[in-house]
């Protein structure tokens, strides 16, 4: 099942996104569940949060993976919004 994480990052807090992003990318390796991710940008172009598509069984376990997202841990985001999503295109 897919579950889809908006994120968005709390206003100046680029730093915090640059000081954590080896060990988000390292986190998102080792749990082997991320379908699809990338930074979300301001019209700017600067980056301002994440789009994370999670092949998970449960919301549940989408829950506890963004619990543990050193990006999270690093209080990164303002808000996550965690959504099931049902792929119709694409694949």
């Amino acid at each position: 099942m897919l579950h889809v994480l908006i994120c968005h990052d709390k206003p100046g807090a680029l730093e915090i996104r640059k000081a954590n992003r080896e060990a988000h990318l390292a986190y998102i390796k080792e749990t082997g569940i991320v379908a699809q991710a990338g930074p979300v940008l301001d019209a700017a172009g600067a980056m301002a949060g994440s789009v994370i598509v999670l092949n998970a069984e449960t919301r549940a376990e989408a829950e506890r993976w963004a619990e543990g997202d050193p990006y999270a841990k690093a209080d990164l985001f303002a808000s996550v919004e965690i959504l099931t999503w049902n792929r119709v295109i694409g694949g």
